[in-house]
This record gives C-alpha cells, structure tokens and sequence, in this order.
C-alpha cells in the first residue's frame, strides 16, 4: 500500500470520528497542522504518535495501513 493509500484511510477514519484535527492532536501530543500533514502531506507519524492516532479513534493500525479490512 502506498503512502497516498494510508493517507486516505486517515483522513476516512479522522471524518467518520466527527472529531475536530484540534482535538485529535491535543490528544495525541501534536499540533493540529502536524495532523493535517500526517493526512496531506508525504509525512507520516512516528510509531507512538501512530498507535495514539489509532486508539483515540478507536481504529486498528491493521486498517489504516491496508493489511486488513475495516
């Protein structure tokens, strides 16, 4: 899967959360125009920062990262 696929899968997961990019960083430890860029931008976070994304949405990284469905 490539980075572009990633992306889209965040940006799915962060619209189906109904969560504001403001929220989600604070929350994460980040700021909300670092969020934008993990979703637009060829960045991707690092593993910690990953794994926080991924349970403040209560979503698994197996998803995002296309190695399994939703």
């Amino acid at each position: 899967m490539e980075l572009n696929q990633i992306q889209q899968r965040m940006r799915e997961c962060v619209a189906a959360s109904g969560i504001p990019q403001k929220e989600i960083a604070k929350h994460i430890g980040v700021s909300a125009q670092t969020v934008s860029k993990y979703m637009r931008k060829d960045v991707f976070p690092a593993l910690d920062t990953f794994a926080k994304l991924c349970a403040f949405l209560d979503v698994k990284s197996d998803y995002i990262l296309g190695i399994a469905e939703y």
